[in-house]
C-alpha cells in the first residue's frame, strides 16, 4: 500500500538518477511541485544504464542491449559505454531520443518509493528534491491549498505502485533463473579499424556483464522449459538474447560522438 505521507523512512542503497529523495508530505512540500524546463532530460544525460521490469524486455530489446549486473543481477537497459554519456541523451539540448523507448524508471521520476521493510507492502512516496525539475514555484504543484494531494500527485502515486508491482515480478524472474543457473559472465568487444575498414590492433572489452547462457537453457529439461514459456519468462529471455546485437548500435553511437568530440571511442562499460 502506497503512503503519500509518513515517518519519513530511509531509502538505502544507491539509486541511479535520483540526489536527494524525500518522504512526499504536504507539511515539508506544500506550495512546491515540478516545473519543466527545456532541458528536460538533464537527469539522465549521465547515466549508461537503466534498471527495467520484466514487461518491457520485449520493447527494450529493440534498441539497447539488456544485461544483468552485480550480485542480485539486476536487469538494466544499457544506453552507453561509460559512465557520464547516455547516447540517447543530446549533451547539447537536453532532450531524448524521439522514438526510443522510454523505460519506466526514466518515466516515473523524480517520483520513487521507499519500502518499510523486506516483510512490509507497504511503502512511502518519495521525490527526488535535488532534481531540476523540483521547483518553489510549480507548474504542477503536490498538494492543493487544502494539503490534499492534487490530481498530477495522485497519477505519480498510482505509476509508482504499478512499478514496484512490476519490480516484484522482475525480481520473481531473475531469482528462479539464478535456481536453474542460467546465469553466466558475458562480455561485449569492440574491434578497432582503420580507415579503410580493416581491423587495427586487438578487440577491446567494452562490458562485461551478467547474461543467460544460451548453452545451459538448451541443456533445461522440457518440463521446466514449459514452465518458462507458461510463466512468459521464455519470451523475457529471448529478448534478452536477441537484445545482444544493440551492443554494435551502441558502439558506433559512441563512435559518431567521441568522433565529433575530437576523442576515440571509451573502452569500457558496465561490469558485472
Amino acid at each position: 500500500m502506497a503512503d503519500a505521507a509518513a515517518n519519513k523512512p530511509t531509502l538505502s542503497g544507491s539509486l541511479p538518477l535520483y540526489k536527494n529523495p524525500e518522504p512526499l508530505n504536504p507539511q515539508d512540500h506544500k506550495g512546491k511541485g515540478l516545473r519543466y524546463t527545456d532541458r528536460p532530460f538533464d537527469f539522465l544525460k549521465d547515466s549508461h544504464f537503466v534498471p527495467v521490469t520484466l514487461g518491457e524486455f520485449g520493447a527494450a530489446s529493440a534498441r539497447f542491449p539488456i544485461i544483468f549486473l552485480g550480485e542480485n543481477k539486476t536487469p538494466v537497459a544499457a544506453m552507453g559505454l561509460q559512465a557520464g554519456a547516455n547516447l540517447f541523451v543530446d549533451p547539447a539540448t537536453g532532450d531524448y531520443e524521439r522514438f526510443a523507448y522510454l523505460p519506466a524508471f526514466v518515466r516515473r521520476y523524480p517520483f520513487v518509493a521507499a519500502n518499510h521493510g523486506p516483510d512490509s507492502d507497504r511503502f512511502t512516496i518519495c521525490v527526488d528534491t535535488g532534481s531540476h525539475l523540483f521547483s518553489d514555484n510549480p507548474e504542477q504543484p503536490f498538494f492543493d491549498d487544502k494539503g490534499e494531494p492534487t490530481e498530477f500527485t495522485n497519477r505519480a502515486i498510482d505509476f509508482v505502485r504499478r512499478f514496484e508491482s512490476d519490480v516484484a515480478l522482475t525480481e520473481a524472474f531473475v531469482k528462479r533463473l539464478i535456481e536453474l543457473d542460467l546465469f553466466d559472465q558475458q562480455q561485449a568487444t569492440f574491434q578497432p579499424r582503420n580507415a579503410n575498414g580493416e581491423p587495427q590492433g586487438e578487440p577491446q572489452v567494452v562490458a562485461s556483464y551478467w547474461g543467460i547462457s544460451g548453452e545451459k537453457l538448451q541443456k533445461l529439461d522440457p518440463k521446466v522449459l514449459a514452465e518458462l514459456r507458461d510463466n512468459t519468462y521464455l519470451g523475457a529471455i529471448y529478448a534478452h538474447m536477441l537484445s545482444m546485437p544493440q551492443w554494435e548500435t551502441l558502439i558506433a553511437r559512441a563512435t559518431q560522438r567521441n568522433a565529433g568530440a575530437g576523442a576515440p571511442p571509451p573502452p569500457a562499460a558496465p561490469e558485472a
